[in-house]
Formats: structure tokens, sequence, C-alpha cells
């Protein structure tokens, strides 16, 4: 499943594409790839303009705004019609949405990162979705909590999927789930062989209510050092176990896992409440090289990912355990060890990384 730095790349891949492009049509090609209200999603989203592309976790974005400033409340007729054709469609969405800004001490240069992320200033954050949430509940109307026109396009690729800009003589494949025609004459497909992905409209209203949303954790890239190693104190659970629950911290996976404790000489079967927060804030630190690394060799392909362009990264060439189960350890020599975390095959040297 493609992770944090593969979705950074896409996001940054599709932003010129696709910034500043107006949706004229929608195709659903498999109506179970659209998830929350398929009515909302398939009155909104075509005639919307995508003003930025940004990611939250491992979950693509696309922010979308009305073509003439209004409150863009009525989007324009949808029809049915066979799949694949670009002026059909059929939708759904659900979600919310949050303004939020980097800790004065998120590691250095991670602004850089918001930018590609973050671009339109809205897609990430908490505080606020946790205050609409508690309007929507509580009964309240007006405002960013009772707007219910989708204003975010959530993508999640799961294990498949895959987002491409083709233009107008390329026809929909056999795993083409949904069709975004734009104003230019290309089209936006996502493509899933395996039916795992979705598309989702978000409106505020929806994102205040989407438990998912609601329990990620902080981005990784943004959070200090210190408030990263206060994440884990107390808590039960092994230190990789927790890297990967997504509501503990967001994005995170197995290869970025084994990599940044291999780093860190943390062993990931190591109890997260044992490991000191010097080790905590050692750690934190690995992580984050280990992500930027991988951003900027366009993420790590090793099945199906590719990026925006079709294009494979390039980080598992720089792999120091992950996959490698069997080879010696680059740094002792010794073979390293292969083992269960989470349900997930692990990955490490067992002289290298320690319990404490």
């Amino acid at each position: 499943m493609p992770e944090l730095p593969e979705v950074e790349t896409i996001a940054c891949g599709l932003r010129p594409q696709l910034t500043g492009r107006r949706i004229v049509s929608v195709a659903v090609c498999n109506e179970g790839t659209v998830q929350g209200d398929a009515a909302a999603f398939a009155r909104c989203v075509p005639g919307r303009v995508i003003a930025g592309v940004g990611r939250r976790g491992k979950l693509l974005l696309m922010e979308l705004a009305p073509p003439d400033g209004s409150d863009g409340s009525d989007g324009p007729a949808v029809t049915d019609g066979e799949a694949g054709g670009a002026d059909e469609a059929r939708s759904a969405g659900t979600g919310t949405d949050v303004p939020t800004d980097a800790s004065p001490d998120a590691p250095r240069d991670a602004a850089d990162l918001m930018a590609c992320r973050d671009v339109a200033g809205r897609m990430a954050g908490s505080g606020a979705v946790t205050g609409a949430a508690r309007s929507v509940e509580s009964g309240e109307s007006g405002g960013a909590s009772g707007n219910r026109v989708p204003h975010l396009l959530g993508v999640h690729l799961k294990m498949t999927g895959r987002l491409f800009v083709y233009g107008p003589e390329v026809a929909p494949n056999a795993h083409t789930r949904v069709v975004f025609g734009l104003d230019d004459g290309n089209r936006l497909f996502f493509d899933d062989a395996r039916k795992f992905g979705y598309v989702r409209a978000l409106s505020d209203a929806d994102l205040a209510t989407w438990d998912f949303w609601r329990s990620l954790g902080p981005e990784p890239l943004e959070i200090a050092a210190p408030d990263f190693a206060a994440l884990f104190r107390g808590r039960r659970g092994r230190i990789k176990a927790l890297l990967l629950d997504q509501t503990v911290i967001a994005g995170i996976g197995n290869i970025y896992a084994d990599e940044s404790l291999f780093r860190a000489s943390i062993r990931p079967d190591a109890q997260a409440g044992e490991l000191s927060p010097d080790r905590l804030r050692v750690l934190h630190g690995h992580l984050v090289d280990v992500l930027r690394e991988s951003i900027a060799e366009c993420g790590s392909s090793i099945r199906d990912y590719r990026d925006a362009h079709g294009d494979a990264g390039a980080f598992q060439n720089r792999f120091r355990v992950y996959g490698r189960s069997g080879q010696p350890c680059v740094a002792c020599g010794r073979m390293l060890t292969t083992g269960k975390v989470a349900g997930r095959t692990t990955v490490f040297c067992a002289q290298c990384q320690k319990l404490k």
C-alpha cells in the first residue's frame, strides 16, 4: 500500500496537471469505489474547479472550489451513461475540512513539504474538525460545521489504486473505476485492479463525522521531536505496532517503520512505553530523514506503485532492512531476522537493534 512518501509524490505530480482545471463530468464505472453520500458526489463534484492537490496521511486530497465564487451548492445536472464515457456520471462522497499550520518547532524544512501536501492551506489538522464535530453532534447548523457542500475530494489508493491524467484519445480499461472529465479535454482516471481503493466527496459537516478523518494522528513531518516522543509515553504496545497505527501517527506503513527503526537502533518489538524520551526523539529524527529521502526518490516501488507520470520510485534501492530477510546487515554483517509485529512481516538486525 502506498505510504506517505508515495502519496506525497503523486500529489506533487498531479498538482500542475490539475490545479485550475474544472471537472466537467464524472463517470463511475464501479459503484463500490465511491463512498459516502453518492447523491452529493454526483450533484456537486461536476462543475467544481480543482483549487489544489494535497495529502493527509495516506489520503490524497483535491480541493474543490466553485467556478464563479458562489457557494457551489448546486452543481450541473449529471446523467447516467455507459461506464467510461467522458460526459456521464454517478458517484459518492463524505467528509470535512480543517485549517492548520505547522508547529514552529516542526522539523526543519517541513514548510516545503507542507507546501506540497497542504497547498491550499486548509487540507489538514484536527482542531477545527473537532469543533465542527461538536456542532454537528449537538445539532447546530450554519458556519463551517453546517456546510454540506463538498469542498474536498479524497482518494485512498489502498493496495493497487492509481491516478493518471490521460488525453481524450485514451479509453478506460478493465480496471478503471472512476473517470473525471476535465475542461481541457483531458481526463483523470482512477484505476484500481483490486477494488480496495475509494473516492469520497467531503464537506465540512461530513469530515466532522467521518471517524477515519477524525481519528488520524499527527503528521510525522510536522510534529516536533518532543511531541512525537510524548505520543508513546506510558503506551502499552510494541513500537512498530504503534507506528503503524494511523490514530497514533498518520502516514507510516511497513516500509518506513522498519527502515526508521533500524536507523534508530530500536527493535520493532520493543515496548514503546519502555523507550526513553531521548531514544524516541532519535527515532523521530530518523523517521523524518527516511521519509524525506524517499520523497526525494519519488517513493518506493515494490509491486504496483507508480507516480502520477507512470514512473516507478527508486527508494527501494536504498532499503537497509525492509525486504532483505536472510541477507547480511549492512552495518554488522549478521544475518537479518524476520518476524511478525502487528501481523506484518518485520525485518530487523538482532545485533544492531535493541529492545531498550
